[in-house]
C-alpha cells in the first residue's frame, strides 16, 4: 500500500502544518505545475486530504492510481466524485457528528436573526437611524412558528430538537420517512414548504438535491414563510429564490451558503428581509478542532489497516480489494 499523502486545495493551517510535519504531505499545486506535478508524484500516492469545498475529481483521481482513500475535512462532500471512488475502491470519508451542534446552533441564530431583522436592527443603529427617526419596525415571533425541516438526518434532528424548545410543531420532509419520528412527515419538499412558516433546509448536497428547493417549493413556502439555508447552496435554485425575495414571494431569507462561494447575488445585499453569513456553521473553535483531529484520526486508520473511522454513508468502512 502506498503510505505517501497529498493536500488538495487549501486546509485550516494547523492541519496543513500537521500533514507537512508529521506525515510529510505533499500539496496539490494549484497552477500549470500541477500536470508535470502529478506525473512525477501521482502513482505514489496513498490518500489525498481535501475538503468538501474543494474535492476530489474523477480526472484527479485517474491521476493517482495507487490512491486508496480520500479523507475529507468536513461533513459535506459533494464535491468529492464519491461514484467514481467507489468504482475505484477508494475510500471516502468525512466529519460527522462532531459539528452537529454548532451547525444547528447556527440554523436556530439564523432563523431568529432572520424574523425579528436583527442584523438590520443592528445597522439601524449604528447608521443613527434610532434618534432620527424613531422606533424600529416590528419584526415576526418565533417561537410558536411551524417549522419545516428538508432532511431529517443527525444535523436536522438537533435542529428540531432546538426548535421544539420554543413551542413549534415541526414537520419534515427526507428520501424515506423517519421510523419512530415524533414529528409529521411531509411526501414531498412542496406538500411541506406549503404546511410551514419556516422552511430549514438540512439536506446534504451532491447532483441527488440539486435545486430539490425550485421555484415550485419556494412559491408553495409564499409571501408570509421564510427560507434557513444551512445545507449546501445547490439545494436551492437561487435565481428563482433571488427573484421571489426581489418580488415579495417569499417574506424572508437566512442563508449561509450559496450555488457559487463566495460569490453572493448582488441583489441581495441591500434587502434587510435576507440574513447573510459566509458559510460559518460549523465556524467555532471547539467545533473546527474536533474536525481537524478526526481528520487526522480517519487518516491514521487507514495508515495503519486500510480503513477509516467515518465513510460517506454510500460507502463501507474498508474499500474495495485491488492490487497496487
Amino acid at each position: 500500500m502506498n503510505r505517501r499523502i497529498l493536500q488538495v486545495g487549501p486546509l485550516k493551517p494547523s492541519l496543513a502544518a500537521t500533514l507537512t510535519e508529521r506525515y510529510d504531505a505533499l500539496v496539490l499545486p494549484d497552477d500549470h505545475a500541477r500536470a508535470a506535478f502529478l506525473a512525477e508524484h501521482g502513482p505514489s500516492i496513498g490518500a489525498v486530504v481535501t475538503t468538501g469545498r474543494t474535492g476530489v475529481t474523477a480526472d484527479l483521481m485517474a491521476q493517482l492510481p495507487s490512491l486508496g482513500a480520500i479523507v475529507n475535512f468536513g461533513v459535506g462532500y459533494d464535491a468529492i466524485d464519491v461514484e467514481e471512488a467507489a468504482a475505484r475502491g477508494v475510500l471516502v470519508s468525512h466529519t460527522p457528528d462532531v459539528l452537529t451542534d454548532c451547525v444547528a446552533d447556527t440554523a436556530i441564530g439564523l432563523t431568529i436573526d432572520t424574523l425579528r431583522t436583527q442584523s438590520a436592527a443592528d445597522r439601524f443603529v449604528r447608521r443613527g437611524d434610532w434618534p432620527a427617526t424613531g422606533s424600529y419596525p416590528l419584526a415576526r415571533k418565533v417561537s410558536g412558528k411551524r417549522v419545516g425541516i428538508l432532511g431529517l438526518g443527525r444535523i436536522g434532528r438537533a435542529i428540531a430538537t432546538r426548535f421544539e424548545a420554543f413551542g413549534c410543531p415541526i414537520s419534515y420532509h427526507s428520501r424515506r420517512e423517519v421510523p419512530g419520528s415524533p414529528y409529521r412527515y411531509a411526501a414531498s419538499p412542496a406538500a411541506l414548504a406549503a404546511d410551514v412558516d419556516v422552511l430549514v433546509l438540512a439536506t446534504s448536497g451532491g447532483s441527488s438535491t440539486r435545486h430539490l428547493v425550485d421555484r415550485t417549493v419556494l412559491e408553495a413556502l409564499g409571501p408570509e414563510g421564510y427560507l434557513i439555508n444551512i445545507a449546501r447552496g445547490s439545494v436551492v435554485d437561487q435565481a428563482a429564490l433571488v427573484e421571489l425575495l426581489l418580488a415579495g414571494g417569499i417574506a424572508g431569507a437566512g442563508l449561509d451558503v450559496y450555488t457559487n462561494e463566495p460569490e453572493v447575488p448582488a441583489e441581495l445585499m441591500a434587502l434587510d428581509n435576507v440574513v447573510l453569513l459566509p458559510h460559518l456553521a460549523s465556524g467555532t473553535v471547539e467545533t473546527r478542532a474536533a474536525m481537524e483531529q478526526l481528520t487526522l484520526d480517519n487518516l491514521d486508520r487507514w495508515l495503519a489497516d486500510g480503513t477509516v473511522l467515518t465513510p460517506v454513508p454510500e460507502m463501507p468502512s474498508r474499500g474495495a480489494a485491488r492490487s497496487r
